[in-house]
């Protein structure tokens, strides 16, 4: 080798080496994410998103980060519920124009307070009772008694018997013969138990119905608003949004009402009932952007199509919830 080729070798030695020593000893390791491995070098993992955060050691922090998540400035919880309280439409228009970081996901949303109202339903929920019209003198009354009242043996009689005089269903369409024995089957059970076991089956098969139920009114939107086009897709998330609402505010209520004094709380309860079709107007409006009677006119037919399809959903439940009970 030559002199010359020496010298050139050995000062490129010299600059790598004190490099390659600085990479190992001196330069600082970026934090590699919990989740995926990744390198983190700010908050959160470009990779899967995830926050970067330390170990948590003691209930103390625990608490510390839940309370952080919920009441930070950039939390997308307060956002969400305020937009989804006193901004009808708007959780859906901004989701539809693309603005959707800052919010929530519209299913999540549905998902998560449909199961706070049925928990608050299910505590608040009284014993079933059975509704009976008598006249008499010249007066009509409506009666309402408790199951395990009206369907109380009389003196001297046996279950069995009750159970017989009670339980005696009426039905001469197709499949008689087996549609009768189940009926007379889910009558005894329901008399046994003064409907409890009914009643909450009910409630536990009731949010699988109105999630089904939505598909349906999504279509009956996609016949009423057919021009200017729009997608399936859209009247779904209308749904999902105004649902997520009505689940909210009912939840509300029930937990309120019962602090309140009765004649403050039936004025609570009537200002609900009048906001509800008010925010489902403005709603529409602010998501299809059509004229104020012709939103009102949809509105209607919208209303009158949703009853009917929730009667016909009431009560599929309520006899699947009888026979299956």
């Amino acid at each position: 080798m030559l002199p010359e080729q020496t010298a050139a070798v050995a000062t490129a030695i010299c600059v790598v080496e004190p490099a390659s020593g600085g990479l190992q000893h001196g330069a600082a390791v970026a934090p590699q994410c919990a989740n995926c491995g990744a390198a983190v070098t700010g908050k959160y993992c470009s990779n899967c998103g995830q926050r970067f955060e330390h170990e948590i050691h003691s209930v103390l922090h625990f608490t510390r980060e839940a309370t952080e998540d919920l009441t930070h400035a950039d939390s997308r919880l307060w956002s969400t519920i305020l937009a989804l309280c006193f901004k009808p439409g708007f959780l859906t228009r901004e989701f539809l124009s693309g603005r959707r970081v800052r919010y929530l996901p519209p299913l999540r949303l549905y998902l998560v307070l449909s199961v706070l109202f049925f928990l608050i339903l299910s505590f608040s929920h009284h014993q079933p009772r059975i509704v009976s019209i008598r006249s008499g003198s010249g007066a009509t009354s409506v009666v309402l008694t408790p199951p395990k009242e009206a369907f109380a043996a009389k003196p001297g009689e046996t279950a069995q018997q009750r159970d017989e005089r009670i339980c005696k269903p009426d039905y001469d369409g197709p499949a008689r013969s087996i549609v009768l024995p189940a009926l007379a089957r889910a009558c005894r059970k329901f008399v046994a138990d003064g409907g409890r076991t009914a009643s909450a089956a009910f409630l536990h098969n009731l949010p699988r119905a109105l999630f089904v139920l939505l598909p349906a009114l999504a279509l009956i939107m996609k016949a009423m608003y057919r021009r200017p086009r729009h997608y399936y897709v859209e009247h779904l998330l209308f749904f999902l949004h105004n649902h997520a609402f009505g689940f909210l505010v009912f939840a509300l209520l029930f937990l309120i009402t019962p602090f309140l004094p009765p004649a403050l709380g039936t004025w609570l309860t009537v200002g609900v009932w009048l906001y509800v079709p008010y925010y489902l107007f403005v709603s529409l409006r602010c998501v299809y952007g059509q004229g104020p009677w012709l939103t009102f006119a949809k509105l209607a037919v919208l209303s009158f199509a949703y009853i009917i399809c929730a009667v016909i959903t009431l009560a599929v439940t309520g006899a699947y919830s009888i026979f299956a009970a």
